[in-house]
Parts: structure tokens; C-alpha cells; sequence
């Protein structure tokens, strides 16, 4: 197959790079790949690579398509980027800059852990919703006066907003669970999940309810009983 070209589309901030990936979606287009970082997870990257992204970054958006016209189908997004406010729309020209692309977006973890602990959410919302979304984690942020970067799955609405903070300060601690606390509700309340692909555990077992409602639980519950009448698996984590 020919190889998968990238490309970026760089915005002024985190909800229009959202409003871009709703209108490509809308538009019927399916990428094989829609990736976002917002900027300070651009900013966090380009200090462990010496700057591989442009510093004055929003939000980045990388596509890819594996259709047999990506050509096609890249000039398309590229045009929908710059409806929604794209600052620049810049194909890769071959599979190495495609790649330095990718590197970066996959440097996004790492690079944001460099600047303490963390705490990763994995709320998804609906794609009609992520603008909001990312401008609710920015105003988390701001309240909690907290480094939060967010990179996302943007194709299926699934965000990771990762929580920096030192943990041998209490109170910092503290605003970083408010700060995880506060995304969750927001995800909820813009009509998505606390979890897109990572699960429940531990950390979110009390928002478990707050999703399903007491109904949804009790079932949860009772599938768990059908399958482990004992209760040999995992005991006293969940149920």
C-alpha cells in the first residue's frame, strides 16, 4: 500500500481544532487517524525535542487517511480546517515527515510527565461536544491553577486530559483531584463517558453510578454474579 501521508492543521486554539474535527466528521469523511494536542501539550513536546512543532501552536490536528485517493480526501479536511479558523493547513510531503508528525503525538505522554505526577483522564464525549469540552478543561486549568495538557482520539470524541501536579504538596494534590473530578463532570454533562477506552477502576468506582444510575449498577452487579457466583475475581474492587 502506498504510505500513510499526514497531515497537520494548526489552529489558534483547542475549540476550533474541535469545531474542525465536527464539521470533518459530519462531512462523512472517515481518516484512519484524527489526532489533537492541545497547547500545552505542544508546548510540553517541543521541550523534550528541542521544538519539532511550531511554538505558536493552539491546537494541532493531525489526519491520515488508508483510502486509495488520501490526496483527495486531505485536500477536503485541509479545506474544512480552514473554515473552522485554521492558521495553516500543511501536508506531509513524504513518509518521513509524516512520521516526525506521529512522533510528536506519540512524545504527547511522555513529554507532559516530565513536568510532574499525573493523573490521565479518559472522558469522551459526543463529537458535536468536543470544542466545549476542551474549552471546559481549559477553564478547569485556569480555576485550579493547574498544568493540564489534552491530547485526544479526536475521530471518536475520546480526550485525554492529563493532570500535572507535585505530589508531595497536599494541596496541589488535592486541586489535581478536584481538577480529574471536574472533567469527569464535565464529560458527563456534555452528554459522554468518564471512559472512553481505559475502564473504571479504582480511581473512578464512585462515578460509576453517577453514570448509569443505581439501575445500570445493580445490573453491572448482577453480570458479575452470574459470571462469578464466588466472587474469586478481583474481589472488593468494584463490587
Amino acid at each position: 500500500p502506498p504510505p500513510q501521508l499526514v497531515l497537520a492543521a494548526r489552529f489558534p486554539g483547542a475549540a476550533a481544532a474541535g469545531e474542525a474535527v465536527r464539521r470533518i466528521m459530519a462531512g462523512g469523511h472517515t481518516p484512519s487517524l484524527l489526532e489533537l494536542m492541545d497547547r500545552t501539550t505542544v508546548t510540553a513536546v517541543n521541550a523534550v525535542t528541542g521544538g519539532i512543532l511550531p511554538e505558536d501552536t493552539g491546537a494541532l490536528l493531525l489526519c491520515a487517511f488508508d483510502t486509495p485517493d488520501p490526496a483527495a480526501d486531505l485536500a477536503a479536511v485541509g479545506a474544512l480546517c480552514e473554515a473552522a479558523g485554521a492558521s495553516a493547513v500543511v501536508p506531509a510531503e513524504d513518509r518521513a515527515e509524516s512520521e516526525m508528525l506521529l512522533r510528536a503525538r506519540r512524545l504527547a505522554l511522555p513529554a507532559l510527565e516530565r513536568l510532574g505526577a499525573t493523573m490521565i483522564d479518559d472522558v469522551a464525549v459526543p463529537r458535536s461536544r468536543l470544542a466545549q469540552m476542551l474549552e471546559g478543561v481549559e477553564g478547569i486549568a485556569r480555576e485550579q491553577d493547574l498544568t493540564i495538557g489534552v491530547c485526544a482520539h479526536a475521530g471518536d470524541g475520546n480526550t485525554h486530559p492529563v493532570v500535572c501536579f507535585d505530589p508531595a504538596d497536599a494541596d496541589q494534590a488535592r486541586r489535581a483531584r478536584a481538577s480529574f473530578d471536574a472533567i469527569m463532570e464535565l464529560g458527563l454533562r456534555l452528554g459522554g463517558t468518564i471512559t472512553g477506552e481505559h475502564g473504571v477502576g479504582v480511581l473512578k468506582k464512585e462515578w460509576l453510578a453517577r453514570e448509569l444510575g443505581p439501575v445500570g449498577v445493580e445490573i453491572q452487579r448482577g453480570i458479575k454474579q452470574v459470571f462469578d457466583p464466588l466472587g474469586l475475581l478481583n474481589p472488593g474492587k468494584l463490587f
